[in-house]
C-alpha cells in the first residue's frame, strides 16, 4: 500500500494552504458573525482553478483526481468549515452534469460552473423527502417542448445564490423511484422562486434556502440524464459527495487540533503550560488517533473512485466515522479551552458549531449506517 501523496497533489496541497491563508482565514470569523455568503472567496476559487481539479481538460478541466478534491475541501475546512461546505456542495452539480450531461449542456455549463462564474446547487431534499429521498413529491410534467415543475424543495445548500441547479422531479409517480428525473433549472427561469432562508447552528456563511417551483417551465432539453434514472443519478451523486463532505469533517477536525495545540503552548495553569499537563495529553492522543483514522478512510475511498472501483461503502464509512470525530475533536477543544472555548474570540467555537451539520447533510449517520449495512449484508 502506498500512503504518499503524488508531486501534483502535494503541489495543490501547498496552493490551497497559501489561499486559504491569505483569503479564506482572515475573513472566517466575519462572515459566520454576518451570515455572509462569501461570494469574493468562491469566485476567486474557481478564477484559480481549484474548482477545475477533478474534471476533463475537454472543457476547462485540470483533469486531476478526487484525492486532490479532497484536499482542497480538508484544507478549506481547516480554518473556514462554511467555505468548504459551499465548495463541497459546488463540486456535486458539476461532476452530475459532467457524467451525464449532453455535450450541448457541458458546453454551455460546465466551464462556468468551474470557474465559479456559475455556483451550482443539487436539490433533492424536501419536507417529506430527507433520508427517504424516494418520497419526492415535486413533479415535473412534459407540455409540449417543455417540462412543468411544481413542489418546493428544503434546505438546499448553495440555494439562493445558485445559478445553475439540478433538481429531482417525479416525471411518473406510478413507477417509484424509477419514475424520478433530473432537471437544470437555471435561477432566473419563471416560476422559480427562492422561499426561507435558514438560519443555521452552524456554517452560517453558507446560504441554505427553500426552492419553490410554481408552473416553473424549462425547455425539454434541460433533462439531465435519462428519463427516469434520477434516482440513480442522485445516488451516484451523493455516494461522490460523501466523500466531500467526509474531507470537510477531517478538516474541521484538524483545524481543531491545531488551534488546542496552539492555545495549550501558550495558556498557564499550576506554574506551567497546559501543554504539560497529562490529563490534556491524553485528550490529545484520543483526538490524533481519531484524526490519522478519518484520514486513511477519506483518502481510501478518494482511491477508490479515481481508481474506478465501487466505493458506496468506503464512502459512508468516511463520512460516518469523520463526522463523529469532527464533533468528538471540536468538543474536547472546547473544552481544553476553557471558559475562553465558549467565546466567539476563539475560532474552536465556530468549528464545534460548524461540525455538526457533517453529521447530518448528505445523509445522516444513522443513514450512514445503513447504507453500510446494506453493502456488508447482501
Amino acid at each position: 500500500m502506498n500512503f504518499e501523496f503524488t508531486n501534483e497533489q502535494v503541489m495543490v496541497r501547498k496552493s490551497i494552504q497559501r489561499f486559504v491563508e491569505n483569503e479564506i482565514a482572515p475573513i472566517a470569523a466575519e462572515i459566520d458573525a454576518n451570515h455572509r455568503f462569501p461570494e469574493e472567496s468562491i469566485k476567486k476559487l474557481g478564477k484559480y482553478g481549484f474548482y477545475a481539479i477533478p474534471y476533463s481538460t475537454e472543457y476547462g478541466g485540470a483533469d486531476g483526481d478526487e484525492i486532490s478534491k479532497a484536499i482542497v475541501i480538508e484544507e478549506i475546512a481547516k480554518k473556514c468549515g462554511s467555505t468548504a461546505g459551499i465548495s463541497s456542495v459546488h463540486y456535486l452539480p458539476i461532476m452530475i452534469l459532467d457524467k451525464y450531461g449532453t455535450k450541448e449542456q457541458k458546453e454551455k455549463y460546465m466551464n462556468k460552473l468551474m470557474t465559479a462564474e456559475y455556483i451550482g446547487a443539487f436539490a433533492l431534499t424536501e419536507p417529506s423527502a430527507g433520508s427517504d429521498a424516494s418520497n419526492v413529491q415535486t413533479t415535473a410534467v412534459l407540455d409540449g417542448d417543455e417540462y412543468v415543475l411544481n413542489g418546493t424543495k428544503c434546505f438546499i445548500s448553495n440555494g439562493g445564490v445558485a445559478d445553475f441547479n439540478i433538481i429531482l422531479a417525479m416525471t411518473d409517480k406510478s413507477k417509484g423511484i424509477k419514475g424520478m428525473s433530473a432537471f437544470i433549472v437555471d435561477k432566473d427561469t419563471p416560476g422559480f422562486n427562492i422561499g426561507k432562508i435558514e438560519d443555521k447552528l452552524g456554517i452560517c456563511a453558507s446560504a441554505t434556502a427553500e426552492l419553490i417551483f410554481e408552473n416553473c417551465r424549462v425547455p425539454k432539453e434541460n433533462l439531465l440524464g435519462k428519463l427516469g434514472k434520477g434516482f440513480i443519478m442522485a445516488m451516484v451523486g451523493l455516494d461522490s459527495g460523501r466523500i466531500g463532505m467526509a474531507a470537510q469533517a477531517l478538516g474541521l477536525a484538524e483545524g481543531a487540533m491545531e488551534e488546542t495545540i496552539k492555545y495549550l503552548k501558550e495558556r498557564e495553569q499550576f506554574g506551567k503550560p497546559l501543554i504539560k499537563m497529562q490529563g490534556l495529553q491524553w485528550y490529545l492522543a484520543e483526538m490524533e488517533a481519531k484524526i490519522e483514522a478519518t484520514r486513511n478512510l477519506v483518502y481510501k475511498a478518494a482511491y477508490l473512485k479515481d481508481a474506478g472501483k465501487p466505493y458506496t461503502k468506503e464512502a459512508a464509512i468516511a463520512k460516518l466515522f469523520a463526522s463523529e470525530t469532527a464533533m468528538f475533536v471540536t468538543h474536547k477543544a472546547v473544552q481544553m479551552h476553557g471558559g475562553y472555548g465558549f467565546m466567539k474570540d476563539y475560532p474552536v467555537e465556530r468549528m464545534m458549531r460548524d461540525a455538526k451539520i457533517t453529521e447530518i447533510y448528505e445523509g445522516t449517520s444513522e443513514v450512514m449506517k445503513i447504507v453500510i449495512a446494506s453493502q456488508i449484508t447482501r
